[in-house]
């Protein structure tokens, strides 16, 4: 049966105990009787155990001309243990306990990095979980519970209150009040009606629904965080190829001093050899740079695993990296800045004449224009009057008779051809220039008000982009649509530099340009944004865009709001520092605590022998791994505020 680190661990101590008690009765003067057997039989377990992992990762790497952390494990205990087996058979005195305690306070290490590893699989294993077993598919004009793995793409399902979604779609009937939080980490329920996605194992809590399935198995979005986190956790940031080269210069360096430490206690100040010896095996232990290891994985464990519970999924380590240095953030407009779906912001005349005239033409109509007036009205709960003689006047509007009198919906193309006579101009003209689409009502020979249109901002896009800026950010807009257009949408958020008019295939060379003065992050949503996501340093995919601008990103907001950017460089950015700071505490300790297990401040009486040293070293891995885990209560710019109740 294989043992995890932990389980080796508390065996390892337990078998310890007896040189711990010894070790305690020693001011005593006291000897347990058979000690040096005792000591033989349980550290060689110890060995066996625990610390021949330890000796094979050194033997594999002194086989290729490497020396890695454990070499320092290995030649300490190693050291110890053979120096006491021969004293015990000369007849000196043993250090068993110096072999066994840094074995079992490495390994205390070891079990630490090994159970926090296993904490985030438990919660990315239960993230899995939430998704349910059946749904209720229609069949034959009827709702039959079948067994997930039968649920195809086009299926429909009905969902009751309280039921969670069993896979993706879109809602076909009926609306729901759907609890997100476990993918996008935003606290309050979402209103969802026809025609909205829907989440697989988010939680409906009001009313029934039925949705058509739009993705299963490995493409939902549950498998997909699940995927993406795993991934992150598991990479590597370019800081740790640092971290290893740093090993692997630190090591022989540390077999050098240690080496050095002997030679001058026994050689030099005429020691017994002995006492040069645990020295010399004190430097190795403390010097085992295991804090150094655990400094940026677990740093990157905590920080990936915190982001995905605020809907912000980091793929790799090394987005978190490139996040800290990042620059200019450019922002593509249609979907990311603004929702992606015109809306009326303004009527001119009497609403309740205007609007009522508008919608009854309107609703005849597919277009994008008519869907934001039909849309306002039911919000509205304005409804439509009887038309009669509907028609579409090709690039104008549309016409109809209402009431025994002709009426018009459409631009000022369509007055004009209609020979409307003008009316409320001025008002008109000051929305064109405020870049909203106007659509112009007009009845018999008379236009009696107009309804103007826009693709507005989305919900706190000023404040996502104010933040921003505040971190002495560059913000750019980058945009196909017309230069007025863009200007407008950039006052409203704030954003510092507007770039409007750029095919597709434009975007990535912009992108390329900006990276002349230094990282660029880009966050987009569309198929055509992809190459510009994958050439920037750091790509951030809105989670509602397209399955290939999703793939393109380093990061994907789960959530549709710009707030998402906020928390991934915030959260980025805080993981990137804390691995940071590990790596400085972890090499000062080094620095400080192997001056004194070679023995510079015996003068003074400072010293440690070798398990002291091997339970500092351990401690240093403890406060490595508590550092990474405050990471956890560290405020993270843009975090949804948790509402009780």
């Amino acid at each position: 049966m294989r043992l995890s680190n932990l389980q080796r661990f508390w065996l390892s101590f337990v078998l310890a105990l007896p040189l711990l008690i010894q070790m305690l009765l020693m001011p005593f003067h006291w000897m347990m009787p058979g000690y040096n057997w005792v000591a033989l039989v349980t550290t060689t377990l110890i060995m066996l155990i625990s610390a021949r992992a330890y000796w094979t990762s050194a033997w594999a790497a002194f086989r290729h001309h490497r020396a890695n952390m454990n070499t320092l494990v290995a030649i300490g205990t190693a050291v110890a243990y053979f120096y006491s087996v021969f004293a015990m058979v000369t007849g000196r005195e043993v250090y068993f306990e110096s072999a066994a305690f840094v074995t079992v306070f490495v390994m205390l290490g070891d079990a630490l990095e090994e159970r926090m590893h296993n904490n985030a699989t438990n919660a990315l294993e239960k993230l899995a979980n939430l998704q349910v077993k059946t749904a209720a598919v229609l069949r034959d004009g009827k709702f039959v519970e079948v067994p997930l793995s039968a649920v195809q793409v086009g299926d429909i399902i009905q969902v009751k209150p309280g039921q969670k979604l069993p896979v993706d779609g879109v809602i076909t009937s009926g609306k729901g009040s759907i609890d997100e939080s476990m993918v996008t980490g935003e606290s309050m329920p979402v209103e969802k009606h026809v025609g909205d996605e829907v989440i697989g194992a988010t939680l409906n809590q009001a009313a029934s629904f039925t949705f058509r399935v739009t993705k299963v198995g490995e493409d939902t979005m549950l498998a997909q965080i699940v995927e993406m986190v795993k991934h992150a956790q598991t990479s590597h940031a370019p800081i740790q190829k640092l971290t290893d080269r740093i090993a692997g210069i630190f090591v022989p360096i540390v077999l050098i001093i240690s080496i050095l430490t002997f030679v001058a206690w026994y050689a030099l100040i005429g020691t017994s050899a002995v006492s040069a010896m645990l020295f010399a095996v004190a430097v190795v232990v403390i010097a085992c740079p295991c804090a150094l290891g655990l400094a940026t994985p677990t740093a990157l464990m905590v920080g990936t695993a915190r982001a995905a519970k605020m809907g912000v999924l980091i793929k790799d380590g090394e987005a978190l990296e490139e996040v800290s240095q990042v620059k200019t953030i450019i922002f593509d407009k249609t979907g990311t800045i603004t929702s992606g779906k015109p809306k009326v912001t303004d009527i001119v005349g009497d609403p309740a004449e205007v609007l009522p005239l508008a919608v009854s033409l309107e609703e005849q109509s597919e277009h994008p224009l008519a869907r934001a007036i039909t849309e306002y009205a039911s919000e509205k709960q304005v409804a439509p009057l009887a038309v009669t003689d509907f028609a579409v006047v090709e690039g104008k509007g549309v016409r109809a008779v209402v009431d025994g009198q002709t009426a018009f919906v459409g631009n000022s193309k369509m007055m004009v051809a209609e020979e409307l006579a003008p009316k409320l101009a001025a008002e008109i003209k000051r929305l064109q220039k405020e870049a909203k689409t106007v659509t112009i009502v007009g009845r018999g020979k008379q236009v009696i008000g107009a309804i103007a249109i826009q693709d507005t901002p989305k919900p706190g896009a000023k404040e996502a982009i104010a933040a921003l800026k505040k971190q002495g950010l560059k913000t750019v807009m980058l945009t196909g649509d017309n230069q007025d257009v863009a200007r407008a949408i950039a006052a409203q958020v704030g954003i510092d530099e507007v770039i409007a008019n750029v095919l597709p295939n434009e975007k990535a060379d912009r992108v390329a340009a900006f990276q002349q003065a230094g990282k660029v992050a880009f966050v987009g949503d569309g198929i055509n944004d992809a190459p510009a996501l994958t050439l920037a340093d750091v790509g951030i995919a809105m989670g509602s865009g397209t399955d290939i601008a999703i793939a393109s990103g380093n990061i994907v907001l789960v959530q549709n709001d710009l707030a998402g950017v906020v928390r991934a460089l915030s959260i980025s950015q805080k993981t990137f520092n804390r691995i940071k700071l590990n790596l400085f505490w972890a090499l000062i300790y080094n620095v400080v605590g192997i001056p004194i297990a070679a023995g510079l401040f015996a003068g003074l009486g400072i010293m440690l022998s070798p398990e002291l040293a091997g339970l500092a070293m351990a401690f240093s891995s403890v406060s490595v791994v508590g550092s990474s885990l405050l990471l956890n209560k560290s405020k993270i710019a843009g975090e949804p505020a948790v509402v009780e109740g």
